[in-house]
């Protein structure tokens, strides 16, 4: 606050207590404007509320654009009783102004998360539910505020993350698509008969009502390895099915591939022992 600005207020108290009555008339007017205007804040924050509330604004918003408003308000409430008291606005802006400089200097870690929240909530990337997969963690999303994002795991654990990181980060959102598509590799001996092989994939794949007929599952050998052929199964689901299609595979494969003696190879070393003489 500079030395004009002291000087300002200091001048102004000692004529406003100059005169006891006129002092108190003074005071007891402001402080029936502060609660006048602290009922109206009240009634317009409601009615605000009721609004947003009306609109497809995601959630997260709501509190923000009333905590904007409710500020506001308090601002211009402050200002017209300070200007009935014979404070100038120049003053209060004045120290305001200095005020939310200093805060901005304290808090600029929360400030760089509070935009990061208001990119996501623009831009949705994700939203309640999803689950995603940042560079570092991954979870499903619990809570999106404005300064921070909150992953459940699903070991359940919860993550908390900020949202200046998150907004910053490469996001991968496993539920954003309606469908998605489960990849399997399968390995076979080389003596096995590829055909049969990917017969029995065709039939397994073909067993489960959670499979997709279209697209149509893609089966084939994908690469010859030192102990095995692979085999590549990809099929489409439902998003919220992935795991059960996946685990189903992975078992009726090997249960299958069992009842039709199809080997699954495995490395193996063979071990010769020297005996010395």
């Amino acid at each position: 606050m500079g030395a004009n600005t002291k000087d300002e207020i200091t001048t102004i108290v000692q004529k406003l207590f100059s005169d006891p009555m006129l002092a108190v008339t003074k005071i007891g007017v402001a402080l029936l404007i502060l609660l006048f205007g602290y009922l109206l804040i009240r009634i317009s924050t409601k009615i605000l509320k009721k609004a947003i509330e009306r609109t497809k604004i995601d959630e997260v918003l709501h509190t923000f654009f009333i905590n904007c408003l409710k500020m506001l308000l308090w601002i211009i409430l402050l200002i017209t009783t300070l200007d009935y008291l014979g404070v100038p606005p120049t003053s209060f802006l004045t120290v305001l102004g200095a005020a939310g400089v200093a805060i901005a200097l304290a808090l600029k870690d929360s400030l760089s998360n509070f935009a990061g929240g208001i990119l996501i909530i623009i831009t949705k990337p994700f939203s309640k539910g999803d689950f995603i997969e940042d560079m570092e963690t991954s979870g499903k999303v619990e809570k999106i505020d404005l300064l921070y994002t909150t992953l459940m795991t699903f070991d359940n654990k919860v993550i908390t993350i900020p949202n200046g990181k998150l907004a910053n980060s490469t996001i991968t959102n496993y539920s954003r698509e309606l469908q998605r598509r489960v990849d399997c590799t399968f390995s076979v001996g080389y003596d096995d008969d590829i055909a049969l092989v990917k017969e029995i994939l065709a039939v397994v794949a073909d067993s489960n009502p959670k499979i997709y007929k279209e697209p149509i599952p893609v089966i084939g050998v994908a690469g010859h390895g030192d102990n095995a052929v692979q085999f590549h199964v990809r099929v489409w689901c439902a998003t919220e099915d992935y795991w059960d299609v996946f685990y189903f595979l992975q078992e009726q494969v090997k249960l299958a591939f069992d009842l039709h003696n199809i080997s699954i190879p495995y490395p193996q070393m063979d071990i010769h022992m020297k005996k010395k003489k």
